[in-house]
């Protein structure tokens, strides 16, 4: 049997800030409240989110035999995080703005799971960053690490929403499992709701990809979705603006991994730089963020948008 506090000894070593643990089971409550969502045709172009919907709501269908899930999240808040100078049109979610997380979590989560099977040679268990139709947030909430906000984010007391979620499925149990996160510390705030520049939150938790900025800069979404009326507000690659407005994240502390460090500051790079430059130049700048992801094109084509926007706002000015 897995013990509790050896597993969260683990994660504070290998560099994460939260670590739950919650028994590995379905999560029949929210399928439904998933393929409602789905139904309402919310989910735009992102077709990934329709197929293994059976694996979804069950770990065990992941990993054969699954008993326990490890939840690790880390901070990454840095001074982007906290919004940007009026005016920039080149704005990046601070996320972004380091090393890609799929990497750095990854190898931080296999450090934790070959530490584990050294101790426990008869374990088996997969790690998962975004790379698998995981619940990785409602499974945070079980874990007791917060609770999902309106803008549909998790939200953590220490850390606000700006945390990085990872994953251990096992095939053994604990000796103890942590409670789930009760309640919700959201009080009457909807700064998450009325800030968001294009009305992608329509409803408390529930997200209309075809409105959000993060989706329509990043996703591979259709030329009609691309071209939805809403001004992207300067940003070239993922939004922050459900974030930064949160006062749970405005008392959080900056990240304590130097894995997150910004690699770049993105309001120091204007827009004549981002159009003036070449793949080659893209790839060695920025080819170890998400940034890569979108690839020049695409950011270099959000660029342009904004620019027109601005250009739009200036002439209704005069």
């Amino acid at each position: 049997m897995l013990q509790n506090l050896s597993i969260k000894k683990l994660a504070a070593r290998a560099g994460f800030d939260l670590c739950g643990i919650t028994p590995a089971r379905p999560l029949d409550d929210s399928e439904a409240h998933f393929r409602e969502w789905l139904r309402a045709g919310r989910h735009a172009t992102l077709g990934y989110l329709e197929r293994n919907l059976d694996k979804r709501f069950d770990p065990s269908r992941l990993v054969e035999g699954a008993r326990s899930v490890v939840v690790c999240a880390v901070g990454f808040k840095n001074h982007r995080s906290e919004g940007y100078p009026a005016g920039c049109r080149t704005r990046v979610a601070s996320y972004a703005c380091t090393r890609d997380y799929h990497v750095t979590l990854r190898g931080m989560l296999h450090s934790m799971l070959a530490a584990l099977q050294r101790e426990n040679p008869g374990l088996t268990g997969r790690a998962f960053v975004d790379s698998a139709p995981l619940l990785e947030k409602r499974l945070a909430v079980e874990a007791g690490l917060g609770w999902i906000g309106r803008q549909s984010l998790l939200v953590t007391p220490q850390f606000g929403t700006y945390v990085l979620l990872g994953e251990l499925v096992l095939t053994e149990e604990t000796d103890r499992y942590d409670p789930p996160f009760e309640g919700v510390r959201c009080g009457r705030c909807r700064n998450c709701i009325e800030s968001c520049p294009t009305g992608a939150i329509v409803a408390p938790k529930i997200i209309d990809a075809a409105r959000c900025i993060a989706c329509r800069t990043i996703e591979p979404l259709a030329d009609a979705i691309d071209a939805n009326d809403g001004d992207p507000d300067g940003w070239i690659f993922g939004c922050d603006r459900c974030q930064s407005c949160c006062p749970h994240n405005q008392k959080a502390p900056m990240h304590r991994n130097p894995a997150f460090d910004p690699l770049f500051d993105p309001a120091g790079i204007p827009p004549e730089t981002w159009l003036a430059m070449d793949e080659r130049e893209f790839v060695t700048r920025f080819g170890e963020t998400p940034l890569l992801r979108a690839g020049l094109e695409r950011i270099r084509r959000n660029l342009l948008r904004n620019l027109r926007e601005n250009n739009r706002e200036a002439d209704d000015r005069e």
